[in-house]
């Protein structure tokens, strides 16, 4: 009976997963107009003289994503609404003018010649990993939460 039943559990537990991974719709290729209006002008406003190499469009049962490719090899992610959820400039930091107020005057007190090399965000946190290999989370309220060097 024991062997039925994990046989079952197994069984239900792929057939779960295939069904997961057969609904999502990863990395269709779109054109940067297709690209959710904020997201187009976040582009343009920071990164306007780089090239978009790519853009594509997610989906999976619960949410829609947008990644984009720069030709720096800069990478954004945006979430259905087209708000940037992760910003990652490997070679020339993140824009200053894209890190909050508040994340950016403890940046400067704190590490003031070291660049942000990527920052990610969701409903209740930032993240920002420094190009010293130090990852710092916030709060919402822009409060440091952690500190991992």
């Amino acid at each position: 009976m024991k062997t039925l039943f994990r046989n079952l559990a197994a069984m239900a537990f792929c057939l779960t997963t295939t069904v997961l991974n057969v609904s999502a719709d990863n990395g269709k290729p779109i054109t940067f107009e297709q690209l959710p209006a904020p997201a187009q002008q976040f582009v343009k406003t920071h990164f306007a003289n780089i090239k978009v190499v790519v853009a594509t469009f997610e989906k999976d049962l619960l949410e829609k994503s947008y990644d984009v490719a720069l030709s720096d090899g800069t990478k954004l992610e945006f979430d259905g609404k087209g708000q940037w959820t992760d910003v990652v400039c490997p070679k020339s930091g993140v824009p200053s003018k894209v890190l909050p107020d508040g994340i950016k005057t403890y940046l400067n007190s704190s590490f003031p010649d070291v660049k942000v090399k990527k920052i990610e965000r969701d409903s209740r946190e930032y993240e920002v990993t420094l190009e010293n290999g130090t990852e710092i989370t916030f709060n919402k309220n822009f409060q440091v939460k952690d500190i991992d060097f």
